[in-house]
């Protein structure tokens, strides 16, 4: 470590307050650490949507986790942010920088269920658990398809409290993600993880976004060492084509963007794209391939392509209100 890094005060990242989005801050924390040799402090700061008990879709999607934060960045109380990206609006501000996405964890969903049940092994009737439009509609797509019966109930909180809800017997399962459960080392919990086949997951789920202000070039070009460019341009393409479908971080869309290997050598990217009513009656589900993209603008353009192929499909009357 040099002088000039140790004599650097301490960077203040700022964080939303769960034990979810600590542990998240808490790995990229180390990480600048290790880059700057600067200390790193956590600054907790609560979001609109830890307080409110309302439906996500009522008070304005998982974007109200992400104005707090960005607010503390714009009036310097924090350096940076971390966020989990599928909560971003898709569009950037002119005055933030995402700085890195970093390498992303497991994508899927999964399954919390009553004595080790899968999904289709779940009993006539089963209650199932989520906050979620997406994950609704391709469950109740899926139940439909499979001769299945389940309620989706809608639920909000943490994971424990969404997890509590299938120990205390109120629900039979509750869908989350893989990644949230990975980052806090409960994984062990999981009683199926969802083929992306059966339940394609939010524009950007397993990913974080590092994001500071814009004039803070320094700090921006430090942070963009942990950025991981597979990573930021599949997340990329997805937000496209939820960008392109103008729909907002609650609609019931859901996007993966993969590379396919052939054998050693990576030839392409896949970019799947679904929307659905939340009963499951009605889905548009698609998928394109192209060139692994090597810029924000190729990334972006295979999203749009995909959105408008969905529209031409009538994706557009799925997606209830869309956004302004």
């Amino acid at each position: 470590m040099t002088d000039a890094a140790k004599a650097g005060s301490a960077l203040k990242l700022g964080t939303r307050r769960s034990k979810l989005a600590m542990a998240q801050s808490g790995h990229v924390a180390d990480a600048v650490r290790e880059l700057t040799g600067r200390e790193v402090e956590l600054v907790e700061i609560t979001t609109y949507g830890d307080v409110s008990k309302e439906q996500l879709a009522q008070i304005g999607g998982t974007g109200v986790f992400v104005t707090a934060l960005r607010d503390a960045l714009l009036r310097g109380e924090v350096d940076f942010a971390v966020h989990s990206l599928k909560d971003l609006p898709t569009a950037q501000p002119d005055d933030l920088t995402l700085a890195a996405v970093p390498v992303r964890e497991d994508p899927r969903d999964v399954l919390v269920a009553r004595d080790g049940l899968t999904f289709a092994q779940l009993p006539q009737g089963a209650k199932v658990g989520t906050g979620s439009p997406r994950r609704m509609a391709q469950l109740n797509a899926y139940a439909r398809s499979h001769g299945l019966d389940i309620t989706t109930v809608p639920i909000r909180g943490n994971i424990d409290t969404r997890v509590g809800y299938v120990r205390n017997g109120e629900l039979d399962a509750v869908v989350l993600a893989a990644a949230g459960l990975r980052r806090i080392g409960r994984v062990d919990e999981v009683t199926e993880f969802l083929d992306t086949d059966l339940v394609l997951p939010a524009p950007g789920q397993g990913a974080l976004a590092v994001e500071c202000a814009a004039v803070n070039v320094d700090l921006a070009a430090a942070l963009a060492e942990l950025d991981d460019p597979h990573t930021r341009f599949a997340v990329t393409a997805e937000r496209a084509l939820l960008a392109a479908l103008e729909a907002g971080c609650s609609a019931p869309v859901g996007a993966l963007a993969d590379l396919l290997v052939d054998g050693q050598i990576v030839n392409e990217m896949r970019l799947r794209g679904v929307v659905g009513s939340t009963d499951g009656a009605a889905l548009v589900q698609l998928s394109t391939t192209g060139p692994v993209p090597t810029s924000h603008h190729a990334a972006e353009a295979l999203g749009r392509e995909l959105a408008s192929e969905m529209l031409a499909k009538g994706a557009a009357g799925l997606m209830g209100e869309r956004a302004l």
